[in-house]
């Protein structure tokens, strides 16, 4: 059963997370407040059917907070605030294939990511999520108090950096600026959710190095059942997009990928980043610029 905020009308994705949003027009401010309130409580959201420009694309996600202007990745031609997220017809590996969460190297993470649907493969292309909140949850007393006490490294050098590991390398020029991946951060194995007052998990495949104070063996042991732990269907959603359609999501909330299954087609989608705040128990590494 769905919920009615005037015209909008919201169905969930999953029990643990997502939720879309129909009947919505995102150039309309006085629908911010619902999606608001849809966005804290269900972390992801695809809003349904919006024929929206650029511009409109920024007014609306401004409403979320500052915009973050993205270090690596390629800008929309005259807007340095929206980045490209692109696969050609020719390429095999897509943007963001890989469980992540963005902006997990910087001491101040990034709020959200608000994606706009441009141009899709007939096929393929989705993209899944997972509840850090309901993967944390789902694990006993004495787990949940052991990584209570831990912290982790997250660093973007070893994927946008000029020593990216080869699984990252991408000669297609989508990402670039290299020079700036000095990007280190430690962040506790546990947050809690600025928003929500829920504890979740906070590591990730991708930009996550180490848990410190144990041996390079114990991380490993630790980062890979936490990682095989949180992949389960019970704590994900999954969006199959729409032209047109509008997502949104909570970084400290979720991890998420898109599925690279639709080799020989293209996929264009133009995304924004919302700079988020320092979360309780992270430090800067490193320089930052």
């Amino acid at each position: 059963m769905g919920k009615e905020h005037g015209l909008m009308h919201i169905e969930t994705l999953s029990t643990n997370i997502g939720a879309e949003i129909f009947n919505a027009d995102i150039r309309d401010k006085t629908q911010f407040d619902a999606i608001w309130e849809a966005f804290k409580e269900y972390s992801v959201l695809v809003i349904r059917n919006q024929a929206i420009t650029p511009e409109e694309h920024l007014a609306f996600s401004r409403q979320f907070g500052q915009i973050n202007i993205n270090r690596f990745f390629q800008p929309l031609e005259n807007q340095p605030e929206i980045s490209v997220v692109e696969k050609l017809a020719n390429q095999r590996r897509a943007i963001g294939q890989d469980w992540h969460t963005d902006h997990s190297y910087d001491a101040a993470p990034a709020m959200g990511s608000i994606m706009h649907a441009i141009a899709l493969p007939p096929y393929g292309g989705d993209t899944l999520f997972v509840s850090m909140a309901s993967a944390f949850e789902a694990l006993n007393d004495e787990k949940q108090l052991f990584l209570k006490g831990l912290s982790a490294i997250h660093s973007s050098k070893h994927v946008f950096g000029k020593q990216k590991q080869s699984k990252y390398r991408d000669d297609s020029g989508r990402t670039g600026n290299e020079e700036l991946a000095i990007q280190d951060a430690l962040h506790p194995v546990v947050i809690t959710h600025p928003l929500s007052g829920r504890d979740g998990l906070y590591v990730n495949p991708t930009f996550t190095e180490s848990v410190t104070g144990v041996s390079s063996k114990e991380s490993k042991t630790i980062l890979g059942a936490l990682y095989r732990h949180c992949q389960s269907p019970n704590f994900q959603c999954r969006i199959k997009w729409k032209t047109g359609d509008v997502g949104v999501w909570d970084n400290r909330a979720t991890w998420h990928k898109a599925e690279n299954n639709y080799h020989g087609h293209y996929r264009l989608m133009h995304r924004i980043t919302i700079e988020g705040c320092t979360l309780s128990g992270s430090k800067s590494l490193a320089q930052v610029p």
